[in-house]
């Protein structure tokens, strides 16, 4: 990973988004912050992250819907998309991920899961976990 490209987390949950940018931001990763789909295109085209961590179930547009419409952008192709739910998954779910090439993980994520994720997804090792972070993050739809 570049030091200069965050990672964008997309969450329509404040509170869980905000979880996961503070683990990751005490981890030493940048990180760019949405809650609606609309908002995560938008920073994604203005500051060309790293890697995505996206929510699948979101209103207006899904986590599906996010992606189609990021890899219609050619810089954005190959961007790393790590997908995230407390919903079922359903078996044509999952084709439409593996289509869009994203990992699916999920909810509740641990901390440690969260960082050896985003990690994997950056092509990094996984960073240590200070002493002061809680174990998991708080679930949501």
């Amino acid at each position: 990973m570049q030091p200069d490209q965050p990672i964008l987390i997309i969450d329509d949950n404040v509170n869980l988004a905000k979880g996961f940018a503070l683990v990751l931001q005490r981890s030493g990763y940048r990180v760019n912050v949405a809650h609606t789909a609309e908002e995560g295109l938008r920073l994604a085209q203005a500051d060309n992250p790293a890697a995505v961590v996206v929510d699948f179930r979101m209103p207006f547009i899904n986590g599906a819907g996010f992606l189609y419409r990021l890899r219609a952008c050619a810089k954005h192709a190959n961007t790393p998309v790590l997908v995230v739910t407390a919903a079922a998954v359903t078996d044509e779910m999952r084709a439409q991920l593996t289509e869009l090439h994203a990992e699916l993980r999920f909810k509740p994520l641990g901390v440690q899961d969260l960082l050896s994720e985003v990690g994997a997804l950056v092509g990094e090792p996984v960073r240590p976990r200070a002493s002061a972070q809680p174990t998991q993050i708080a679930s949501g739809a």
